[in-house]
């Protein structure tokens, strides 16, 4: 037996079928919203002239850089002097990192 699952955007303001979900982002959070074609209309024309007077920005990411080479030899050589286990090569475990931030602070 055959099966076919269909899915159908429902506009959030009003409940009539959505086109389209539109990504934007504000105080520093992101939202997507998912808008029948007037709608979207609408929030296009209402941003208009914030957008205008507004600058792009590049997308920043929520990851961290990772260890430089000193960091791990410092965290290697703090979790010896303090007894906690750590691997001789590579990746230092998060929990390891968190103790030795913790203890520099």
């Amino acid at each position: 037996m055959a099966k076919k699952t269909v899915v159908t955007l429902v506009d959030d303001i009003d409940g009539s079928e959505a086109i389209e979900t539109l990504a934007f982002s504000f105080d520093g959070t992101s939202y997507e919203i998912d808008l029948s074609k007037s709608n979207a209309k609408a929030f296009r024309k209402a941003m208009q002239s914030y957008v205008d007077a507004g600058r792009k920005t590049s997308v920043r990411t929520g990851r961290r850089p990772a260890s430089r080479t000193s960091d791990a030899r410092d965290i290697r050589a703090w979790a010896a002097a303090n007894g906690v286990d750590v691997p001789a090569r590579g990746r230092i475990p998060a929990s390891v990192q968190e103790q030795y931030r913790a203890a520099a602070s």
